[in-house]
Protein backbone atom coordinates (compact mmCIF):
# COMPACT_ATOMS: atom_id res chain seq x y z
CA UNK A 1 0.00 0.00 0.00
CA UNK A 2 1.46 3.56 -1.08
CA UNK A 3 1.69 6.37 1.63
CA UNK A 4 -1.08 8.01 -0.34
CA UNK A 5 -3.96 5.73 0.70
CA UNK A 6 -3.54 5.79 4.20
CA UNK A 7 -5.13 8.20 6.56
CA UNK A 8 -3.16 11.30 7.68
CA UNK A 9 -2.71 10.32 11.45
CA UNK A 10 -3.77 6.89 11.47
CA UNK A 11 -1.48 3.65 11.27
CA UNK A 12 -2.72 0.13 9.66
CA UNK A 13 -5.36 -2.04 11.21
CA UNK A 14 -4.11 -3.87 14.06
CA UNK A 15 -3.47 -7.76 13.05
CA UNK A 16 -2.26 -9.36 15.98
CA UNK A 17 -2.95 -12.73 16.73
CA UNK A 18 -6.38 -13.88 18.02
CA UNK A 19 -7.46 -10.98 20.67
CA UNK A 20 -7.95 -11.78 24.49
CA UNK A 21 -9.77 -8.97 25.92
CA UNK A 22 -10.43 -5.69 24.07
CA UNK A 23 -7.75 -2.98 24.04
CA UNK A 24 -7.85 0.35 25.95
CA UNK A 25 -10.00 2.42 22.73
CA UNK A 26 -8.72 5.72 24.44
CA UNK A 27 -12.75 6.87 25.61
CA UNK A 28 -12.39 9.35 28.76
CA UNK A 29 -15.34 10.91 30.54
CA UNK A 30 -18.94 10.19 29.34
CA UNK A 31 -18.12 7.66 26.83
CA UNK A 32 -15.68 6.00 29.11
CA UNK A 33 -18.37 5.50 31.22
CA UNK A 34 -20.77 4.12 28.90
CA UNK A 35 -18.10 1.64 27.51
CA UNK A 36 -17.37 0.17 30.80
CA UNK A 37 -21.14 0.47 32.03
CA UNK A 38 -21.82 -1.50 28.74
CA UNK A 39 -19.53 -3.88 28.66
CA UNK A 40 -20.97 -5.34 31.74
CA UNK A 41 -24.30 -5.53 30.23
CA UNK A 42 -25.35 -9.69 29.47
CA UNK A 43 -25.09 -10.90 26.22
CA UNK A 44 -28.23 -9.32 24.19
CA UNK A 45 -30.14 -12.69 24.14
CA UNK A 46 -30.30 -12.60 27.89
CA UNK A 47 -30.29 -8.74 27.99
CA UNK A 48 -34.09 -9.05 26.44
CA UNK A 49 -35.37 -12.14 28.16
CA UNK A 50 -34.97 -9.75 31.20
CA UNK A 51 -36.48 -6.67 29.24
CA UNK A 52 -39.47 -9.41 28.52
CA UNK A 53 -39.61 -10.11 31.91
CA UNK A 54 -39.83 -6.51 33.06
CA UNK A 55 -42.22 -5.95 30.47
CA UNK A 56 -44.62 -8.70 31.83
CA UNK A 57 -44.34 -7.48 35.19
CA UNK A 58 -44.76 -3.95 34.77
CA UNK A 59 -47.77 -4.51 32.36
CA UNK A 60 -49.38 -6.10 35.23
CA UNK A 61 -48.37 -3.74 37.87
CA UNK A 62 -49.81 -1.13 35.15
CA UNK A 63 -52.93 -2.33 34.37
CA UNK A 64 -53.44 -3.14 38.20
CA UNK A 65 -52.82 0.67 38.72
CA UNK A 66 -55.82 1.62 35.75
CA UNK A 67 -52.70 3.49 33.79
CA UNK A 68 -54.13 4.62 30.22
CA UNK A 69 -53.98 7.33 28.32
CA UNK A 70 -56.19 9.03 24.99
CA UNK A 71 -55.39 8.25 21.99
CA UNK A 72 -55.05 11.65 20.01
CA UNK A 73 -56.06 10.38 16.74
CA UNK A 74 -58.79 8.01 17.55
CA UNK A 75 -59.95 9.72 20.78
CA UNK A 76 -59.95 5.57 22.17
CA UNK A 77 -58.67 5.55 25.78
CA UNK A 78 -55.98 3.17 25.74
CA UNK A 79 -55.38 0.77 28.67
CA UNK A 80 -52.47 -1.32 29.90
CA UNK A 81 -53.20 -4.70 29.21
CA UNK A 82 -52.18 -7.29 31.81
CA UNK A 83 -49.94 -9.68 30.02
CA UNK A 84 -49.55 -11.97 33.83
CA UNK A 85 -53.27 -13.63 32.86
CA UNK A 86 -54.40 -16.70 31.06
CA UNK A 87 -55.46 -14.42 28.20
CA UNK A 88 -51.67 -13.30 27.73
CA UNK A 89 -50.23 -16.76 28.78
CA UNK A 90 -52.40 -18.48 26.05
CA UNK A 91 -51.38 -15.41 23.13
CA UNK A 92 -47.82 -15.97 24.40
CA UNK A 93 -47.99 -19.75 23.65
CA UNK A 94 -50.13 -19.59 20.65
CA UNK A 95 -48.00 -16.41 18.98
CA UNK A 96 -44.57 -17.46 20.04
CA UNK A 97 -43.44 -18.82 16.90
CA UNK A 98 -45.43 -17.00 14.30
CA UNK A 99 -43.83 -13.38 16.01
CA UNK A 100 -40.86 -15.14 15.02
CA UNK A 101 -41.18 -16.42 11.60
CA UNK A 102 -42.97 -13.69 10.33
CA UNK A 103 -40.38 -11.02 12.12
CA UNK A 104 -39.98 -8.90 9.08
CA UNK A 105 -36.26 -7.65 9.83
CA UNK A 106 -35.64 -11.48 9.54
CA UNK A 107 -36.57 -12.67 6.81
CA UNK A 108 -34.74 -9.28 5.30
CA UNK A 109 -31.46 -9.95 6.55
CA UNK A 110 -32.20 -13.67 4.88
CA UNK A 111 -32.81 -12.56 1.94
CA UNK A 112 -30.42 -10.40 1.50
CA UNK A 113 -27.45 -11.99 2.90
CA UNK A 114 -27.63 -15.09 0.48
CA UNK A 115 -27.38 -12.80 -2.49
CA UNK A 116 -24.39 -10.80 -0.99
CA UNK A 117 -23.26 -14.49 0.03
CA UNK A 118 -22.66 -15.32 -3.97
CA UNK A 119 -21.17 -11.72 -4.67
CA UNK A 120 -18.80 -11.93 -1.63
CA UNK A 121 -17.75 -15.66 -1.55
CA UNK A 122 -17.24 -15.49 -5.53
CA UNK A 123 -14.56 -13.11 -5.05
CA UNK A 124 -16.66 -10.33 -7.01
CA UNK A 125 -17.38 -7.65 -4.05
CA UNK A 126 -13.93 -7.74 -2.82
CA UNK A 127 -11.99 -7.12 -6.31
CA UNK A 128 -15.08 -4.72 -6.94
CA UNK A 129 -14.86 -2.72 -3.89
CA UNK A 130 -10.66 -3.04 -3.97
CA UNK A 131 -10.93 -1.06 -7.30
CA UNK A 132 -12.94 1.13 -5.59
CA UNK A 133 -10.99 2.21 -2.94
CA UNK A 134 -8.01 2.31 -5.49
CA UNK A 135 -9.49 4.51 -7.43
CA UNK A 136 -11.47 6.77 -5.75
CA UNK A 137 -9.54 9.71 -3.51
CA UNK A 138 -10.08 8.94 0.56
CA UNK A 139 -11.67 12.25 1.24
CA UNK A 140 -14.36 11.13 -1.17
CA UNK A 141 -14.98 7.25 -0.22
CA UNK A 142 -15.73 8.01 3.26
CA UNK A 143 -18.52 10.49 2.68
CA UNK A 144 -20.07 8.36 -0.11
CA UNK A 145 -20.16 5.37 2.28
CA UNK A 146 -22.31 7.69 4.27
CA UNK A 147 -24.23 8.82 1.45
CA UNK A 148 -25.17 5.38 0.11
CA UNK A 149 -25.82 4.60 3.67
CA UNK A 150 -28.65 6.94 4.06
CA UNK A 151 -30.51 6.59 0.14
CA UNK A 152 -30.14 2.77 1.74
CA UNK A 153 -33.50 3.66 3.13
CA UNK A 154 -34.84 3.30 -0.25
CA UNK A 155 -35.29 0.06 -0.23
CA UNK A 156 -36.64 0.19 3.81
CA UNK A 157 -33.84 -1.46 5.54
CA UNK A 158 -31.88 -2.81 2.64
CA UNK A 159 -29.52 -0.30 3.23
CA UNK A 160 -28.64 -1.04 6.86
CA UNK A 161 -28.22 -5.08 5.79
CA UNK A 162 -26.05 -4.33 3.12
CA UNK A 163 -23.95 -0.99 3.72
CA UNK A 164 -21.89 -1.54 7.29
CA UNK A 165 -20.32 -5.09 5.56
CA UNK A 166 -19.26 -2.70 1.95
CA UNK A 167 -18.34 -0.45 4.25
CA UNK A 168 -15.92 -3.19 6.16
CA UNK A 169 -14.64 -4.48 3.01
CA UNK A 170 -13.84 -0.86 1.49
CA UNK A 171 -11.88 0.59 5.28
CA UNK A 172 -9.90 -2.97 4.93
CA UNK A 173 -8.88 -2.68 1.26
CA UNK A 174 -7.31 0.77 2.35
CA UNK A 175 -5.58 -0.62 5.39
CA UNK A 176 -8.13 0.49 7.63
CA UNK A 177 -9.58 -1.48 10.45
CA UNK A 178 -12.76 -3.07 9.35
CA UNK A 179 -14.44 -2.83 12.56
CA UNK A 180 -14.34 0.97 12.31
CA UNK A 181 -15.92 0.26 8.71
CA UNK A 182 -18.46 -1.52 10.47
CA UNK A 183 -19.34 1.28 12.82
CA UNK A 184 -19.24 3.92 10.36
CA UNK A 185 -21.60 1.92 7.58
CA UNK A 186 -23.99 1.53 10.58
CA UNK A 187 -24.07 4.72 11.79
CA UNK A 188 -24.91 6.42 7.92
CA UNK A 189 -27.77 3.63 7.69
CA UNK A 190 -29.56 4.10 10.83
CA UNK A 191 -28.76 7.61 12.14
CA UNK A 192 -29.55 9.07 8.40
CA UNK A 193 -32.31 6.55 7.63
CA UNK A 194 -34.86 9.14 6.74
CA UNK A 195 -32.47 10.96 4.76
CA UNK A 196 -32.42 10.56 0.48
CA UNK A 197 -31.86 11.86 -2.75
CA UNK A 198 -35.09 10.36 -3.39
CA UNK A 199 -38.87 9.50 -2.89
CA UNK A 200 -38.70 6.56 -0.73
CA UNK A 201 -41.71 4.72 1.18
CA UNK A 202 -41.15 6.87 4.75
CA UNK A 203 -42.09 9.52 2.81
CA UNK A 204 -44.99 8.10 1.53
CA UNK A 205 -45.85 6.86 4.63
CA UNK A 206 -45.21 9.72 6.97
CA UNK A 207 -47.31 12.14 4.63
CA UNK A 208 -50.19 9.69 4.29
CA UNK A 209 -50.34 9.86 7.97
CA UNK A 210 -49.83 13.96 8.00
CA UNK A 211 -52.52 14.20 5.45
CA UNK A 212 -55.01 12.28 7.70
CA UNK A 213 -54.53 14.55 10.29
CA UNK A 214 -54.71 18.08 8.23
CA UNK A 215 -58.03 16.36 7.07
CA UNK A 216 -59.63 16.99 10.12
CA UNK A 217 -58.93 20.60 10.45
CA UNK A 218 -61.20 23.55 9.62
CA UNK A 219 -58.76 24.17 6.68
CA UNK A 220 -57.64 20.68 5.05
CA UNK A 221 -54.23 20.64 3.48
CA UNK A 222 -52.74 17.95 1.80
CA UNK A 223 -49.17 16.99 2.65
CA UNK A 224 -47.24 15.23 -0.02
CA UNK A 225 -44.93 12.65 -0.21
CA UNK A 226 -42.09 15.18 -1.44
CA UNK A 227 -43.32 17.84 0.92
CA UNK A 228 -39.66 17.22 2.36
CA UNK A 229 -37.55 16.48 -0.23
CA UNK A 230 -35.13 19.25 -0.56
CA UNK A 231 -34.49 19.43 3.13
CA UNK A 232 -33.65 15.68 3.07
CA UNK A 233 -31.39 16.15 -0.09
CA UNK A 234 -29.24 18.60 1.93
CA UNK A 235 -29.43 16.39 4.52
CA UNK A 236 -27.91 13.70 3.03
CA UNK A 237 -25.10 15.78 1.66
CA UNK A 238 -24.77 16.57 5.29
CA UNK A 239 -24.56 13.43 6.94
CA UNK A 240 -22.04 12.19 4.44
CA UNK A 241 -19.53 15.51 5.52
CA UNK A 242 -20.58 14.79 8.93
CA UNK A 243 -20.03 10.93 8.97
CA UNK A 244 -16.53 11.55 7.78
CA UNK A 245 -15.20 14.31 10.03
CA UNK A 246 -16.64 11.46 12.92
CA UNK A 247 -15.31 8.50 10.83
CA UNK A 248 -12.06 10.12 11.31
CA UNK A 249 -11.82 12.05 14.34
CA UNK A 250 -13.30 9.35 16.26
CA UNK A 251 -14.25 5.70 14.80
CA UNK A 252 -10.49 5.23 13.31
CA UNK A 253 -8.42 5.80 15.78
CA UNK A 254 -10.05 4.23 18.74
CA UNK A 255 -10.55 0.83 16.53
CA UNK A 256 -6.75 0.71 15.83
CA UNK A 257 -6.49 -0.56 18.88
CA UNK A 258 -8.40 -3.75 18.30
CA UNK A 259 -6.77 -6.95 17.47
CA UNK A 260 -8.16 -9.49 14.79
CA UNK A 261 -9.07 -12.82 15.12
CA UNK A 262 -6.24 -15.08 13.10
CA UNK A 263 -9.22 -16.72 11.14
CA UNK A 264 -10.19 -13.52 9.44
CA UNK A 265 -8.16 -13.03 5.82
CA UNK A 266 -6.91 -10.06 6.15
CA UNK A 267 -4.98 -9.76 3.57
CA UNK A 268 -4.37 -5.81 2.04
CA UNK A 269 -3.83 -5.98 -2.04
CA UNK A 270 -1.99 -2.53 -4.01
CA UNK A 271 -5.28 -2.80 -5.99
CA UNK A 272 -4.19 -4.41 -9.50
CA UNK A 273 -6.32 -7.18 -10.78
CA UNK A 274 -5.21 -9.91 -12.59
CA UNK A 275 -6.39 -10.70 -16.01
CA UNK A 276 -8.92 -13.09 -14.74
CA UNK A 277 -9.69 -10.76 -12.48
CA UNK A 278 -10.56 -8.32 -15.10
CA UNK A 279 -12.39 -10.73 -17.49
CA UNK A 280 -14.36 -11.72 -14.71
CA UNK A 281 -15.34 -8.24 -13.91
CA UNK A 282 -16.37 -7.45 -17.41
CA UNK A 283 -18.60 -10.67 -17.70
CA UNK A 284 -20.12 -9.18 -14.24
CA UNK A 285 -20.37 -6.15 -15.31
CA UNK A 286 -22.04 -7.04 -18.76
CA UNK A 287 -24.45 -9.44 -16.31
CA UNK A 288 -25.37 -6.38 -14.36
CA UNK A 289 -26.27 -4.06 -17.02
CA UNK A 290 -28.60 -6.84 -19.03
CA UNK A 291 -30.02 -7.14 -15.63
CA UNK A 292 -30.35 -3.65 -14.90
CA UNK A 293 -32.08 -2.62 -18.55
CA UNK A 294 -34.55 -5.36 -17.51
CA UNK A 295 -35.95 -3.99 -14.78
CA UNK A 296 -35.59 -0.51 -15.95
CA UNK A 297 -38.41 -1.86 -18.79
CA UNK A 298 -40.27 -3.45 -15.84
CA UNK A 299 -40.60 0.06 -14.17
CA UNK A 300 -40.12 3.38 -15.96
CA UNK A 301 -42.69 2.87 -19.39
CA UNK A 302 -46.42 3.47 -18.50
CA UNK A 303 -48.01 0.60 -17.47
CA UNK A 304 -45.37 -1.42 -16.85
CA UNK A 305 -45.89 -4.20 -14.27
CA UNK A 306 -43.64 -3.35 -11.97
CA UNK A 307 -45.15 0.26 -11.26
CA UNK A 308 -48.31 0.73 -9.19
CA UNK A 309 -51.32 -0.40 -11.01
CA UNK A 310 -53.96 2.16 -10.36
CA UNK A 311 -51.96 5.35 -9.76
CA UNK A 312 -49.22 4.57 -12.44
CA UNK A 313 -46.68 6.10 -10.10
CA UNK A 314 -43.57 4.10 -8.26
CA UNK A 315 -43.79 5.48 -4.68
CA UNK A 316 -45.59 3.50 -3.71
CA UNK A 317 -45.48 0.39 -6.03
CA UNK A 318 -44.62 -3.16 -6.07
CA UNK A 319 -41.00 -1.88 -7.50
CA UNK A 320 -40.49 -0.49 -3.98
CA UNK A 321 -42.23 -3.43 -2.32
CA UNK A 322 -39.80 -5.74 -4.02
CA UNK A 323 -37.50 -3.98 -3.74
CA UNK A 324 -35.26 -6.85 -1.42
CA UNK A 325 -35.58 -9.52 -3.89
CA UNK A 326 -34.79 -7.51 -6.39
CA UNK A 327 -31.37 -6.40 -4.64
CA UNK A 328 -30.36 -10.36 -4.07
CA UNK A 329 -30.64 -11.13 -8.01
CA UNK A 330 -28.31 -7.17 -8.37
CA UNK A 331 -25.84 -9.21 -6.34
CA UNK A 332 -26.89 -12.78 -6.97
CA UNK A 333 -26.43 -12.64 -10.94
CA UNK A 334 -23.08 -10.44 -11.68
CA UNK A 335 -21.47 -12.92 -8.64
CA UNK A 336 -22.28 -16.05 -10.30
CA UNK A 337 -20.79 -14.71 -13.50
CA UNK A 338 -17.70 -13.53 -12.10
CA UNK A 339 -17.17 -16.67 -10.30
CA UNK A 340 -17.75 -18.61 -13.42
CA UNK A 341 -14.81 -17.27 -15.32
CA UNK A 342 -12.47 -17.61 -12.33
CA UNK A 343 -13.33 -21.12 -11.24
CA UNK A 344 -14.56 -20.10 -8.22
CA UNK A 345 -18.05 -21.06 -9.37
CA UNK A 346 -17.75 -24.88 -10.88
CA UNK A 347 -20.90 -26.12 -10.80
CA UNK A 348 -24.56 -25.04 -9.75
CA UNK A 349 -24.25 -26.43 -6.39
CA UNK A 350 -21.30 -24.26 -5.63
CA UNK A 351 -23.85 -21.34 -5.87
CA UNK A 352 -25.42 -23.35 -2.84
CA UNK A 353 -22.13 -23.88 -1.08
CA UNK A 354 -21.71 -19.69 -1.21
CA UNK A 355 -25.31 -19.02 0.00
CA UNK A 356 -25.01 -21.70 2.97
CA UNK A 357 -21.79 -20.09 3.80
CA UNK A 358 -23.80 -16.75 4.20
CA UNK A 359 -26.55 -18.52 6.69
CA UNK A 360 -23.68 -20.17 8.72
CA UNK A 361 -22.48 -16.40 9.81
CA UNK A 362 -25.97 -15.43 10.98
CA UNK A 363 -26.63 -18.56 13.04
CA UNK A 364 -25.76 -16.39 16.00
CA UNK A 365 -28.22 -13.22 14.60
CA UNK A 366 -31.13 -15.87 13.92
CA UNK A 367 -31.34 -17.27 17.29
CA UNK A 368 -31.21 -13.84 18.96
CA UNK A 369 -34.73 -12.95 16.82
CA UNK A 370 -36.06 -15.48 18.56
CA UNK A 371 -36.37 -13.25 21.65
CA UNK A 372 -36.26 -9.96 19.78
CA UNK A 373 -39.29 -10.91 18.30
CA UNK A 374 -40.76 -11.87 21.61
CA UNK A 375 -39.78 -8.85 23.00
CA UNK A 376 -41.69 -6.48 20.14
CA UNK A 377 -44.79 -8.29 20.19
CA UNK A 378 -44.99 -8.38 24.14
CA UNK A 379 -44.16 -4.40 24.19
CA UNK A 380 -47.08 -4.02 21.65
CA UNK A 381 -49.37 -6.27 23.14
CA UNK A 382 -49.04 -4.53 26.77
CA UNK A 383 -49.78 -0.86 25.17
CA UNK A 384 -47.00 0.30 27.47
CA UNK A 385 -45.60 1.34 24.31
CA UNK A 386 -48.29 3.14 22.93
CA UNK A 387 -48.87 4.76 26.66
CA UNK A 388 -45.11 6.40 26.75
CA UNK A 389 -45.23 8.14 23.74
CA UNK A 390 -48.58 10.06 24.88
CA UNK A 391 -47.30 10.91 27.94
CA UNK A 392 -44.11 12.35 26.46
CA UNK A 393 -46.32 14.46 23.68
CA UNK A 394 -48.65 15.70 26.60
CA UNK A 395 -45.42 16.68 29.15
CA UNK A 396 -43.96 18.43 26.08
CA UNK A 397 -47.21 19.87 24.96
CA UNK A 398 -48.08 21.27 28.48
CA UNK A 399 -44.63 23.54 29.05
CA UNK A 400 -46.16 25.87 26.38
CA UNK A 401 -42.59 26.95 24.90
CA UNK A 402 -42.94 28.00 21.30
CA UNK A 403 -40.35 28.62 18.44
CA UNK A 404 -36.80 27.26 18.47
CA UNK A 405 -36.86 26.22 22.00
CA UNK A 406 -40.02 23.76 21.93
CA UNK A 407 -38.23 22.59 18.55
CA UNK A 408 -35.51 21.33 19.81
CA UNK A 409 -37.41 19.37 22.76
CA UNK A 410 -39.64 18.35 20.57
CA UNK A 411 -36.84 16.57 18.32
CA UNK A 412 -34.85 15.49 21.69
CA UNK A 413 -38.34 13.90 23.30
CA UNK A 414 -38.86 12.32 19.79
CA UNK A 415 -34.98 11.14 19.65
CA UNK A 416 -35.58 9.65 23.19
CA UNK A 417 -38.94 7.74 22.53
CA UNK A 418 -37.13 6.20 19.36
CA UNK A 419 -34.57 4.16 21.45
CA UNK A 420 -37.62 2.41 23.34
CA UNK A 421 -40.32 2.71 20.49
CA UNK A 422 -39.09 1.51 17.01
CA UNK A 423 -42.16 1.69 14.73
CA UNK A 424 -41.69 5.71 13.17
CA UNK A 425 -45.23 5.70 11.53
CA UNK A 426 -46.64 4.28 15.29
CA UNK A 427 -44.90 7.44 16.52
CA UNK A 428 -45.76 9.75 14.41
CA UNK A 429 -49.26 8.43 14.37
CA UNK A 430 -49.43 9.37 18.13
CA UNK A 431 -47.57 12.80 17.51
CA UNK A 432 -48.79 14.39 14.77
CA UNK A 433 -52.70 14.80 15.90
CA UNK A 434 -50.98 16.68 19.06
CA UNK A 435 -48.17 18.84 17.25
CA UNK A 436 -49.92 19.34 13.55
CA UNK A 437 -52.78 21.23 14.97
CA UNK A 438 -50.88 22.64 17.87
CA UNK A 439 -48.20 24.43 15.58
CA UNK A 440 -50.83 25.12 13.05
CA UNK A 441 -51.96 28.07 15.43
CA UNK A 442 -48.75 29.67 15.24
CA UNK A 443 -48.41 29.44 11.13
CA UNK A 444 -46.18 26.57 11.05
CA UNK A 445 -47.09 24.09 8.25
CA UNK A 446 -47.79 20.65 8.62
CA UNK A 447 -44.86 19.42 6.58
CA UNK A 448 -42.26 21.40 8.50
CA UNK A 449 -43.84 19.79 12.05
CA UNK A 450 -43.29 16.16 10.25
CA UNK A 451 -39.55 17.41 9.20
CA UNK A 452 -38.77 18.07 12.71
CA UNK A 453 -40.26 14.87 14.00
CA UNK A 454 -38.03 13.05 11.54
CA UNK A 455 -34.99 14.34 12.57
CA UNK A 456 -35.44 13.27 15.67
CA UNK A 457 -36.98 9.59 14.91
CA UNK A 458 -33.87 9.05 12.81
CA UNK A 459 -30.91 10.07 14.88
CA UNK A 460 -30.80 7.79 17.73
CA UNK A 461 -31.45 4.59 15.60
CA UNK A 462 -27.85 3.92 15.82
CA UNK A 463 -27.13 3.64 19.68
CA UNK A 464 -30.13 1.89 20.79
CA UNK A 465 -29.35 -1.79 21.38
CA UNK A 466 -32.86 -2.14 21.10
CA UNK A 467 -32.94 -1.19 17.34
CA UNK A 468 -33.73 -4.96 15.38
CA UNK A 469 -29.98 -4.83 13.49
CA UNK A 470 -28.22 -3.81 16.20
CA UNK A 471 -27.73 -7.79 17.07
CA UNK A 472 -26.47 -8.24 13.32
CA UNK A 473 -23.79 -5.46 13.77
CA UNK A 474 -22.58 -7.24 17.40
CA UNK A 475 -22.68 -10.61 14.92
CA UNK A 476 -20.38 -9.11 12.29
CA UNK A 477 -18.45 -7.29 14.94
CA UNK A 478 -17.66 -10.55 16.89
CA UNK A 479 -16.48 -12.14 13.02
CA UNK A 480 -13.60 -9.81 13.58
CA UNK A 481 -13.05 -9.64 17.67
CA UNK A 482 -15.43 -12.00 20.04
CA UNK A 483 -14.52 -9.68 22.92
CA UNK A 484 -15.72 -6.27 22.10
CA UNK A 485 -18.97 -5.71 24.27
CA UNK A 486 -21.88 -3.53 23.80
CA UNK A 487 -20.77 -0.60 25.81
CA UNK A 488 -18.21 -0.41 23.55
CA UNK A 489 -20.40 -0.47 20.23
CA UNK A 490 -22.11 1.99 21.52
CA UNK A 491 -19.46 4.34 22.85
CA UNK A 492 -18.42 4.36 19.39
CA UNK A 493 -21.69 5.30 17.77
CA UNK A 494 -22.60 8.13 20.20
CA UNK A 495 -20.39 10.30 18.46
CA UNK A 496 -22.29 10.04 15.53
CA UNK A 497 -25.80 10.51 17.22
CA UNK A 498 -24.71 13.28 19.05
CA UNK A 499 -22.84 15.66 16.15
CA UNK A 500 -25.06 14.52 13.98
CA UNK A 501 -27.97 15.71 15.42
CA UNK A 502 -26.52 18.74 16.37
CA UNK A 503 -25.36 19.60 12.83
CA UNK A 504 -28.77 18.19 11.82
CA UNK A 505 -30.72 20.87 14.05
CA UNK A 506 -28.26 23.74 13.36
CA UNK A 507 -29.17 22.80 9.30
CA UNK A 508 -32.34 22.96 10.23
CA UNK A 509 -32.53 26.31 12.41
CA UNK A 510 -30.07 28.17 9.15
CA UNK A 511 -33.60 26.98 6.96
CA UNK A 512 -35.75 28.29 9.54
CA UNK A 513 -34.07 31.57 9.63
CA UNK A 514 -33.89 32.18 5.83
CA UNK A 515 -37.36 30.42 5.30
CA UNK A 516 -36.16 28.40 2.61
CA UNK A 517 -38.78 26.10 0.99
CA UNK A 518 -38.15 22.74 2.57
CA UNK A 519 -40.11 20.73 -0.55
CA UNK A 520 -42.28 20.82 -3.60
CA UNK A 521 -44.55 23.46 -3.24
CA UNK A 522 -44.10 23.63 0.99
CA UNK A 523 -42.67 26.12 2.96
CA UNK A 524 -42.17 26.64 6.55
CA UNK A 525 -45.28 28.42 7.21
CA UNK A 526 -48.82 27.75 6.18
CA UNK A 527 -49.48 29.70 2.55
Amino acid sequence: MTKENEAPGVGKANLAADPGQPADTGSKGFLRWVEEMGNKLPHPFWMFVWICIIIVLVSGLTAFLGVSAVHPDTGEMVEAQNLISGEGLRRFLEEMVTNFAHFAPFGLVLVMLMGVSIAERSGLLAVALRTVAFSVPKKIVLPVIFIIGACGNIGSDAGIVIVPPIAALIFTQMGLHPIAGLVAGYAGATAGFTANFFIAGTDVLLAGISTQITSQMPNPMEVSATANWYFMIASTFLLGIGGAFIARRFTIPRCQVFSIATDVDMQVSDGKLSPLEKKGLQRAGLALLVYSVVIILLVAPAGAPLRNQVTGGIVPSPFLRGLIPILFFFFAIPGYFYGKVTGAIKVPNDILRQMEHGMKELSGYIVLMLVVAQFINLFSWSNLDTILAIGGAEVLKSTGLTGPVMFTLFMLLIALLNIFLGSGSAKWAIFAPIFIPMLAQLNYSPAFVQLMYRVGDSITNCVTPLYVYFPLLLGWIHKYNKNIGIGTIVSLLIPYAVILFIMWVVMLFVWYGLGLPIGVGEGIYIQ
